[in-house]
């Protein structure tokens, strides 16, 4: 599938939803703009785009616990990506392996 295939919402955006290619445990949802997808793709580490900051951002890029993509998956209406990767670390930015950890 192309990227131009992806259905993007109004904002540009579709929700990226990232799992660990070998656990398969669910480490975050993001979002991600043509761009952000686009040097993921080239890069295989994802980019996302922050809606708070309204910026391009490399996950780890900081902290070092980067993403190597494994494969990308988009769902039936081709407006979600499911992203499988292999961290170097936690994906959450309070330390913990995923970002979600507490219960309702």
């Amino acid at each position: 599938m192309e990227i131009s295939e992806i259905k993007f919402d109004a904002a540009g955006l579709v929700p990226a939803i990232v799992q660990d290619a070998e656990t398969r445990e669910v480490l975050m949802l993001a979002y991600m703009n043509a761009e952000s997808l686009r040097l993921t793709l080239e890069t295989n580490e994802t980019h996302f785009w922050s809606r708070s900051r309204s910026e391009l951002w490399h996950k780890g890029a900081t902290s070092g616990n980067v993403q190597r993509v494994v494969e990308i998956r988009v769902d039936c209406d081709a407006d979600t990506l499911l992203v499988f990767v292999h961290p170097a670390g936690p994906a959450c930015h309070t330390g913990n392996q995923t970002c979600f950890y507490r219960g309702v």
